[in-house]
């Protein structure tokens, strides 16, 4: 599965894959069907799911690597991330080594096919407005 397949398969769940997610190690930022945001990490051994308020979103603009003006503009591309002073309104997390018997980075090694079970079973745990189907 790659990035463009996982955000059809959330859409048909209401949910919306946003910019500033990655296959490798998976990280995914994810808007909700109430507007409310998660990010889903697999690092480590930690399964980790946050979720934000919608306005704990921003984007950051990526300065050219000269900067000069003359082979680059002076700015980049602008990136959606969420605000470093965002705290999670709720958090939960699968700790590999005492559920699955992980020891290193396991959880870093799982592709996309394989982390998304983890992210719905961790996405059912949360208070959400609306309900969100997984099934």
């Amino acid at each position: 599965m790659n990035l463009p397949a996982l955000a059809d398969l959330f859409a048909s769940h209401g949910l919306r894959l946003l910019p500033g997610s990655y296959a490798v190690p998976v990280e995914l930022l994810v808007q909700l069907p109430d507007a409310t945001i998660v990010r889903f990490s697999a690092r480590g051994t930690t399964l980790r799911l946050r979720k934000y308020s919608p306005d704990a979103l921003t984007a950051i603009t990526i300065p050219a690597e000269c900067g000069c003006g003359d082979h680059h503009p002076q700015t980049g591309p602008a990136r959606t991330t969420l605000s470093r002073y965002a705290v999670p309104l709720e958090e939960r997390a699968i700790h590999g080594d005492l559920e699955h018997g992980w020891h290193h980075h396991e959880a870093g090694l799982l592709t996309l096919t394989d982390a998304t079970p983890f992210f719905f079973d961790l996405l059912s745990t949360l208070h959400t407005r609306e309900l969100v189907s997984v099934g």
